[in-house]
């Protein structure tokens, strides 16, 4: 097939005589499958206010343009480097590709679009008067700091993919050339270097640029992992200072291929199926030592994996929705393992892997509503200190929490299954109130520290703020969960119960607030999507309660006659 090189924006002119490169030529596109995209995604580029690889540029925007982290066009599958110099270089009809993810259905309806169809032409898209004509009245709303509607809003990210497309295809988003004496500088396209430098300085940056390109459309893998690297060496020549170190780049590049949470899902998911049949199969110590040895090497990918985006973001990981789910369930895990080595019980691994496990897959299957991204702080989370004690200790409640909610999930099950059996299993109820304890003393002090946060912050103590008020209703929730156990208002079968229900007001305060209200001071955290999931969870949770609450009711009035099992209104 014959394609035309466009390179007016990124390649600028040969090295000897200044003559534009970007020259109309028809070359075959040569096949680009076999070629090693390391060197070209460990040159840096500027994006979002964070210097990072080009690597990483290039999986954002394949994801945020199509919802996947890689591409599939015809027979062949596009990695994100590969996808990305293709549409530079225009050797694909990429505006022709139905690659636009458009998801929300009264958008597509609104819009005349298929509605079973989810992803449209760049081609198509832009030719759509009312989309631009929606996205004209989005932009004036949030230009007047209006609320926008869901509608309003799904109008807004198909723009910004849009806008996104149109900047990678016409060169201007490849901020490629660093700044030459402020760290606080933009820096520029390859066409603006004359901003910094004069042209005997970036002569030799050029012929690299050329090198690399002609390289690509021949896939000459040699020469372009050869240019690839000259280039980023030439480029730190230019502001050695400003330019990431080679240790820096290596380390993002190496936490994108690393895939430590996918790793730590499958350690996960093999160690849970291993206890499973140890517990309610085969009684072997030998099987059980494996799943806890499995589940311990899925702590060590998961801790990896954060301490890897820790140092790339020099922050702790929770400032955005898929920071926390990542950081909150590799904290479900490590707690479930805490109690497992203090009291000897699997038990907790059972209640811990499902959580963690759900919580990965979740954000392995939402990236476009929990994007992965790692973003420079807003002005209000810039104080390190806060965040890392407020945050921090906010989330280990969550983890803490969402550990009951799994323990409270099996002694449900139990309780329909053997309700006379359950209610004289003494320890395991035991157990769901030491971890309950440990989540309100978490959530107490994470809300308090918030309080004191506000103050430095906002220059008020508490202003019933969503967030912090729905934070507040969780902790009394769990408060009367613990204090009505205490005082006998309610069985063990009632502990367990709401060990259960009072997650909702967790899940409302973490997720509610940034994803469904979008309202209040913590809009650093607001998002859209998910709500299909979360919503059936809820309703899957509430039959599930329900019918444990049934066969419960069943029993006791089968075994009214019998009398109480010892304990049952005792406090824990």
């Amino acid at each position: 097939m014959k394609t035309r090189i466009v390179l007016a924006a990124f390649l600028i002119s040969t090295f000897s005589s200044g003559v534009c490169f970007a020259q109309t030529e028809n070359v075959p596109a040569a096949d680009s499958s076999s070629l090693d995209f390391k060197q070209f995604g460990l040159l840096a580029i500027q994006e979002g206010g964070r210097r990072k690889p080009i690597d990483t540029f290039a999986r954002e925007t394949l994801i945020k343009l199509t919802g996947r982290s890689s591409y599939k066009a015809g027979a062949k599958t596009w990695p994100a480097s590969d996808f990305l110099l293709s549409m530079l270089l225009d050797t694909h009809d990429w505006k022709a590709e139905p690659m636009i993810l458009v998801s929300f259905g009264q958008l597509k309806a609104q819009l005349g679009l298929p509605a079973q169809q989810r992803r449209f032409s760049f081609a198509q898209l832009a030719a759509l008067p009312e989309l631009n004509r929606l996205a004209g009245e989005a932009h004036a709303l949030r230009k007047a700091e209006k609320p926008l509607s869901r509608l309003q809003q799904e109008v807004m990210s198909v723009s910004e993919r849009l806008s996104l497309f149109a900047r990678v295809m016409d060169g201007s988003a490849f901020l490629l050339v660093p700044a030459a004496q402020k760290e606080t500088d933009s820096w520029v396209v390859p066409p603006g270097f004359g901003q910094y430098y004069n042209e005997t300085q970036f002569a030799p940056v050029q012929a690299k640029l050329q090198a690399m390109a002609e390289a690509y459309t021949r896939s000459d893998g040699f020469n372009f992992a050869l240019a690839g690297r000259q280039l980023r060496e030439g480029l730190r020549g230019l502001s050695p200072g400003i330019y990431p170190s080679e240790g820096k780049l290596a380390l993002e590049y190496r936490y994108n291929h690393f895939d430590g949470f996918y790793r730590a899902a499958w350690c996960y998911g093999v160690a849970l199926l291993l206890l499973v049949v140890c517990s309610v199969r085969v009684k072997s110590p030998r099987l059980k030592a494996i799943g806890v040895t499995v589940a311990v090497l899925g702590l060590l990918f998961h801790a990896s994996a954060i301490t890897m985006r820790c140092l790339i973001g020099g922050r702790p990981p929770v400032t955005n929705m898929y920071e926390s789910i990542i950081w909150v369930s590799f904290a479900v895990s490590f707690f479930g393992m805490i109690f497992f080595a203090r009291y000897r019980t699997t038990i907790y691994l059972l209640a811990a892997l499902p959580v963690t496990l759900v919580a990965l897959l979740l954000v392995h299957q939402m990236p476009i509503a929990m994007p992965s991204s790692i973003d420079p702080l807003v002005p209000v989370l810039r104080d390190n200190f806060w965040l890392t004690i407020h945050v921090l200790t906010i989330t280990l409640s969550y983890a803490a929490f969402a550990l009951a909610m799994g323990f409270g999930h099996i002694l449900l099950w139990r309780y329909a299954r053997n309700p006379s059996a359950t209610r004289a299993d003494q320890p395991m109820h035991f157990w769901l109130y030491r971890v309950l304890q440990l989540g309100v003393i978490l959530l107490a002090a994470g809300t308090i520290l918030g309080g004191v946060w506000a103050n430095y912050s906002w220059g008020r103590f508490w202003g019933w703020d969503p967030k912090e008020t729905w934070a507040l209703i969780a902790l009394l929730c769990y408060i009367l969960t613990l204090h009505g156990r205490l005082a006998g208002w309610w069985t063990q079968f009632g502990l367990v119960v709401a060990s259960v229900v009072c997650f909702l007001a967790v899940l409302m305060a973490w997720y509610g607030v940034n994803f469904v209200l979008g309202k209040g001071l913590h809009s650093y955290g607001f998002g859209i999507g998910g709500e299909t999931y979360v919503a059936s969870f809820v309703i899957a949770d509430l039959l599930f309660v329900g019918f444990a609450i049934w066969r419960y009711r069943a029993s006791k009035r089968v075994t009214s006659g019998a009398p109480e099992v010892a304990g049952e209104r005792v406090a824990v």
